[in-house]
Formats: C-alpha cells, structure tokens, sequence
C-alpha cells in the first residue's frame, strides 16, 4: 500500500494550503481518508480514542447490507423469471436482478456523492462518510422497476432537504434514506406501489415486480404465499425488504459490533406485535375486520420494510433518541405507529416509512423529557436526604 500513499501524496500537492486548487482539496482529501485512516491529531485536551470512527461505523453497516442486498438481487430475477413461467439458474435470476439494481446504486452514488462534494467544497469542510451507507439504503429501499431519474430525483430532494439544509451528516433530523423514499412515494406514487411492468422498446418485457402482499391485503385480496416464504424472503418486494432471515443476521452484526440499538430493535419489535395483537382481537369484541386487521400479528413482522426499517433505519444514530429509556419509548412508538398506520390507511402500507420519519421528529422531545424527568428525581432525592440529614441533627 505505499506506492498508492506515495502516489496520494503527490496527487495532493496541488490542494495543498497555499496551493492552486486548495479550494478542491475536499474532493481529494476525502479519496485519501476512504482508502487511509486520517491521521488527524488532538490539538487541545486529553482525549481517550479507540479503533471505533465513523468510517468503521459506516463499513460494518454496509457488510450487514450486503446479504440481504445480494439476496435482493437474487429474489428479483426470480420473481422476473417465475412470473414469465420461464425456466431459469440461480446465477441467471442473480445476474438479471444485479443488471437491474447495479444501475440504481451507480445513480444513487453518482448524484448524492455529487452534490456532498459540491457542498463540501463551497462550505470548505471535509467531505464525510454518512453518504456511504445511505447511498446504498436509497436504492434498497426502492421498487426494482424504477425508472432511473425518478430514483435520481429522490436522491436529490433527500441530500439537499434532508441532510445539507440542516448542515449535513450529524445535523439531520430525518433519515436521509427514508426522506428519499417519502418522495418518491409522494411525488410518483403509481411507480412505487409495486405493480408496474417495464416493456422495452423491443417490446419485450424488461422487468417484473408482482403486487407485494401488503398491497393484495389492502386490496382485501387473499394472499397465497406461506409465512415461510415470507420468512425466507421469497416474495414480491422492495429489493432490501423481502427476507426477514437476513435482515437478523444484518441485526445480529450490528448489535454484536454495538454499531445499532438492540434497545430500539426489540423495543420496537414489541410496539409492533402489541399492535398487531389489538387488531386481532377485534373480531373477539365484535367488531369486523379486514384482510390487514385479521392478519396475524407475526405476519406483520415479516412482510413489507418493518423489519429492514426497524434494524437499518430506526437505529441510525443521528435521528434516534439518546438516551437509554427514550430508546425504548422511541422504537415502541415505531413499531406500534408503523402498523398502526398500515391498518387504518391501506393507502399507506409501508407504514414504517411514515412511523419511522415521525419519530424522527419526535426523539429530540422523547429525550428532552426524559433528561427532564431524571433530573426531578434526582432533585427530589437530594431534597429527601437534606430533610434526614436535618432530622438527624
């Protein structure tokens, strides 16, 4: 790796203080710290530093991406290939799903990065590594059938809205990733509810993407897919969201290299199933249903973004609550809203999109309270031992 150090070091000669193009060193500078780890020194202080920086926190989030990401990729050949009733190998689905998403992470990168450095260079700040992992959430959270630009757009809205009008990554108050999404479902609402068919100019089909299972309840359709294959991912969906099995072991790594909440994670578990229960028991009061209210409670957890937005959105670091208890009460609230909103509006399946993006909001106030009503106890058992220190004497 020296001679790529030597040649860095060159390269940046140019950018240097005082030099040409100091103006552009950002771009540069942040080529140098994705490759190198930065060797930035503490002018002031006694700090105390381990190996964990926000480039480790952003890499491990990535490699819990990328089995539930290949696995995407898989499940839309499959669907593309099962639904054209054509016979086919594990590689072809894989190859046909990849031709699909790979585009969409290369427009995603391209667009966002862009734009982070555009910002970076006119602020005159160091380009960070937050994008990393959302540029690659965007696409995931995406119909495989998206029309290029739409998902550029997206991206667009989502950097300037949701990160650079606050003042960039660790100011943001909403989910980048999310932010995307809520756009793109707003603003095309028809190309994100799962059912489009691409026909290319050849007039052959170029991609399908089944109505998803959320969408057939809404509906009041039946479904005719096991809890299995639902488990197991083998179902119509957003790239990232099908499989369930993959999303634990993404939420395993994450909880075992502390990078996400497992507070959240389960809290938010639980606020679901307490949902999911209250509609089942609907029909025991006497009151009717529909598909969505008599859909089991586990049901829930395994089918749309719950899960995928639970363990990769929920726990993001910047727009979750702080503190300990407000983790809690932040992910129950996510779970219980997501499918509450999924019930009573089949307008919105996707319910965790909406949950999550309002709790966004509100985890700022969760833990404002929360600081406020520790301080009152704290103050209150102060005052109790004053008052039996002065009994005392």
């Amino acid at each position: 790796m020296e001679w790529i150090r030597q040649k860095l070091d060159k390269i940046k000669e140019p950018f240097a203080p005082g030099k040409k193009y100091e103006k552009y060193a950002p771009a540069v500078n942040a080529i140098d710290t994705f490759l190198f780890t930065p060797n930035h020194t503490t002018q002031k202080g006694s700090h105390i530093r381990d190996a964990v920086d926000l480039k480790r926190t952003m890499i491990t989030v990535v490699l819990a991406l990328v089995p539930v990401m290949i696995f995407g990729m898989w499940n839309a050949g499959y669907q593309y290939y099962s639904q054209l009733g054509e016979a086919f190998t594990f590689w072809e689905a894989l190859g046909h799903g990849a031709l699909k998403f790979i585009p969409m992470i290369v427009v995603s990168y391209a667009v966002g990065l862009g734009i982070e450095f555009a910002f970076a260079i006119f602020r005159g700040h160091e380009v960070n590594e937050g994008y990393l992992v959302t540029g690659l959430l965007i696409p995931m959270i995406m119909p495989i059938d998206l029309p290029l630009w739409m998902l550029a757009l997206s991206v667009v809205f989502a950097v300037l809205v949701g990160k650079e009008a606050f003042g960039g990554t660790g100011m943001n108050i909403l989910n980048p990733a999310l932010t995307a999404r809520a756009f793109a479902f707003f603003a095309y609402p028809t190309y994100m509810s799962g059912n489009q068919v691409w026909v290319s100019e050849a007039s052959k089909v170029d991609a399908v993407s089944g109505e998803t299972i959320l969408g057939s309840l809404a509906a009041g359709d039946n479904v005719s897919y096991g809890m299995m294959d639902m488990f197991y991912g083998i179902i119509p969906g957003s790239v990232s969201e099908t499989s369930t099995l993959l999303i634990l072991v993404g939420a395993l790594l994450l909880i075992l290299t502390k990078v996400g909440s497992w507070r959240i994670m389960l809290s938010a578990v639980i606020g679901a199933i307490a949902m999911g229960l209250i509609f089942n028991a609907l029909p025991s009061l006497g009151i009717p249903g529909n598909e969505l209210t008599n859909f089991p409670w586990y049901g829930h957890l395994i089918v749309g973004g719950l899960a995928f937005g639970i363990v990769f959105m929920a726990t993001d670091p910047v727009s979750a609550a702080q503190t300990m208890k407000g983790k809690w009460i932040y992910g129950f609230l996510i779970g219980f809203l997501s499918v509450m909103i999924r019930v009573f509006n089949p307008a919105y399946p996707e319910g965790v999109m909406l949950g999550i993006l309002l709790m966004n909001v509100f985890a700022p106030t969760i833990d404002h309270y929360v600081i406020q009503s520790n301080i009152k106890r704290r103050k209150k058992r102060i005052n109790a031992d004053n008052t039996q220190v002065k009994t005392a004497v």
